[in-house]
C-alpha cells in the first residue's frame, strides 16, 4: 500500500497534479490524501476584520475548506474512480510546510505530489515558494509536477549522480515501481573531470545496480564540472519524461535550492521533478 500526500490550494496548478498522481500511481493500492492547510487564509481574514473573533474565522475556515475538499474528491473519483485508491482529506490550521512534515510523519507517507506553482503563479519562476519550502524541509520524497505537463507515461527517466551519496532502500524502491510499472529506462548520468570512479562511488553504482535489478537502467558518463549545463543540454537533446535528484548536505541540488531562486543557477526545469530527500526517518 503506497501512501500518497498531495498538498493543495484547489489552484489549477495542484489540481493537475492530483491527476497525474492517480495516473501515476493507478496500477497498485494507494492511499491519497488530499490536505489544504489554511492558516494564512485566517490570518489574512483576521487583517481585514479585525473585530470578528478569531476562533470564528477558524471554524468558518475549516467548514469551507471541508467543504471544498468534499468537492474535490469528488472531483479525483469522476476522473479516476480507481478502486484501488482510497482517498482521504485532511482540513488543518496550520503553515503549509509544518502541517506537511506532521501528516508524513504520522502517517508514514512515501511520496508528496504536488504542482511547481500554487494560486498566485509567478510565470518567471520555475517554482513557488511553497514547494520549495516542502522540497528543502520535508523529509520525504517529493514530486513537483509543472502545470501545463499532462504525459503522464515516463518512458525516459533522468537520473543525475556523482555516486558519492548513499541511497536509501525505500527511496529508490519508489522509482523502481514507477519505472517498472511504465517499462521506463533510468538513465544515471554521471558528470565529472575524472573518469574513473572512487571505490566509494563504485559501491554505490553496484548499490543502484543491485536495487533496480528489475528495471532497465544505463550509465552514462560525461566530460566536465557543469552539472546544470550538462542536465539542460541532455534534456534538450533526449526524451526526457522525468527528473530525479538527491537533496542532502552538500550536494549540488541543495546548493540551488538555497539560491534565492533556481533561476539563478539556470536549471531549466518543465518536466516532472522527482527529490530524493534521502533523510531518516
Amino acid at each position: 500500500m503506497r501512501k500518497v500526500l498531495i498538498p493543495t490550494d484547489f489552484s489549477e496548478n495542484s489540481i493537475n497534479a492530483i491527476k497525474y498522481a492517480t495516473e501515476l500511481f493507478k496500477h497498485g493500492p494507494s492511499e491519497i490524501y488530499l490536505l489544504y492547510a489554511y492558516s494564512d487564509e485566517v490570518y489574512e481574514a483576521k487583517n481585514r476584520f479585525a473585530d470578528v473573533v478569531f476562533d470564528d474565522l477558524k471554524a468558518q475556515a475549516h467548514q469551507k475548506a471541508e467543504q471544498a475538499l468534499a468537492k474535490l474528491k469528488k472531483q479525483v473519483f469522476a476522473h479516476s474512480p480507481n478502486p484501488k485508491h482510497t482517498i482521504h482529506t485532511v482540513a488543518e490550521f496550520g503553515l503549509l510546510v509544518d502541517t506537511v512534515n506532521d501528516w508524513v510523519e504520522k502517517e508514514n507517507v512515501d511520496v508528496v505530489v504536488m504542482g511547481t506553482k500554487g494560486e498566485t503563479a509567478n510565470r518567471q519562476l520555475t517554482f513557488g515558494s511553497n514547494t520549495l519550502q516542502v522540497i528543502k524541509y520535508v523529509k520525504c520524497p517529493v514530486l513537483a509536477v509543472p502545470a501545463v505537463y499532462g504525459d503522464v507515461h515516463p518512458k525516459n527517466i533522468l537520473f543525475p549522480t556523482d555516486f558519492l551519496l548513499p541511497y536509501r532502500r525505500r527511496e529508490l524502491k519508489l522509482l523502481a515501481t514507477i519505472a517498472k510499472n511504465f517499462a521506463s529506462e533510468i538513465d544515471f548520468m554521471h558528470i565529472s573531470k575524472f573518469p574513473t570512479l572512487s571505490l566509494r562511488q563504485q559501491d554505490n553504482k553496484e548499490f543502484l545496480q543491485a536495487s533496480l535489478v528489475e528495471n532497465q537502467i544505463k550509465f552514462i558518463q560525461k566530460d566536465g564540472d557543469d552539472i546544470t549545463k550538462a542536465i539542460n543540454k541532455h534534456i534538450i537533446e533526449n526524451p526526457t519524461d522525468m527528473l530525479v535528484m538527491i537533496n542532502t548536505r552538500h550536494s549540488y541540488l541543495e546548493n540551488i535550492l538555497y539560491q534565492s531562486t533556481i533561476e539563478k543557477i539556470g536549471l531549466h526545469i518543465n518536466i516532472p521533478f522527482l527529490v530524493m530527500q534521502n533523510l531518516p526517518r
